[in-house]
């Protein structure tokens, strides 16, 4: 059976995809954190990943990796660059020395955050970060990519939206992912043939998305889940929010607006 290891796995998507992926694949769990009850086909090694030598450890007898760890959310640069920069680095390099050839890359929308949502892009965009969690995640798909073609790994980018049972608001209509959907491309980035460099969306299927996902697709990607379900009802709960504010401009929402900064630029750029 495919043993994968599961980076980050203490944490909410991690939890979601364990119970889903374990019925198909041995899972070797690893975090800084408790990751709770094990089932049958899952073992613990603890590992941080400013550790080399624990990743070193953790990578024994691995088929392919799924990276997920890391801060999830927008830090302090001495708190991104640890764990997401250097750990990711750390990961690829401990996966390299251990003849680890898979890797599927937990990226973000929030690489791509920086465009506005009256644009569609695909996954040959550039990246446009809308913070410092942004430019970490666009820095694993910039790493994936040296290691793809200097090392001959097979990487698999998935810029993930935004993972719950249900879309909670309008902005995640767009972004959406059913961790069922979610769990889907992650099996298809660890055993999809032919994998050199891919990156798709993290998105079920939504009707109001700003993201052209037929890379997936074409790899084979069929989502089951659908955010157009709850539209009616997510937009009639929602008060309105002003079209003008950048956070309902660019795609990556909230993030964009961050820091004041954010504010006042956009403010002095839409006076000339």
């Amino acid at each position: 059976m495919t043993t994968v290891l599961i980076t980050g796995a203490a944490g909410m998507i991690a939890t979601e995809l364990r119970t889903r992926l374990s019925r198909k694949f041995s899972l070797k769990l690893t975090d800084i954190a408790p990751v709770g009850v094990l089932s049958e086909r899952e073992q613990f090694v603890a590992a941080d990943l400013t550790d080399t030598a624990a990743l070193d450890r953790a990578m024994a007898g691995v088929d392919a990796v799924v990276h997920l760890g890391g801060i999830a959310v927008e830090e302090a640069w001495e708190k991104i660059m640890p764990a997401n920069v250097a750990g990711a680095y750390n990961l690829f390099e401990a996966a390299r020395r251990a003849g680890v050839r898979r890797i599927v890359v937990a990226s973000s929308n929030h690489a791509v955050g920086f465009f506005p949502r009256s644009e569609m892009i695909d996954d040959r965009v550039l990246p446009r970060p809308d913070g410092r969690y942004g430019l970490s995640k666009a820095f694993a798909e910039m790493l994936g990519r040296l290691y793809a073609d200097k090392y001959n790994m097979e990487v698999f980018c998935i810029r993930i939206g935004a993972m719950t049972l249900e879309p909670e608001d309008v902005r995640r209509l767009a972004i959406w992912i059913h961790p069922d959907d979610l769990t889907s491309l992650v099996e298809l980035g660890i055993t999809a043939p032919g994998i050199r460099y891919e990156i798709v969306y993290g998105m079920s299927d939504n009707k109001r998305t700003w993201w052209d996902n037929s890379n997936a697709l074409r790899l084979g990607y069929r989502p089951k889940h659908r955010s157009e379900d709850y539209a009616d009802a997510i937009i009639a709960r929602e008060p309105p929010r002003d079209p003008n504010d950048p956070a309902e401009i660019y795609q990556g929402g909230a993030f964009v607006t961050a820091e004041s900064v954010i504010h006042r630029k956009f403010a002095t750029d839409h006076k000339r």
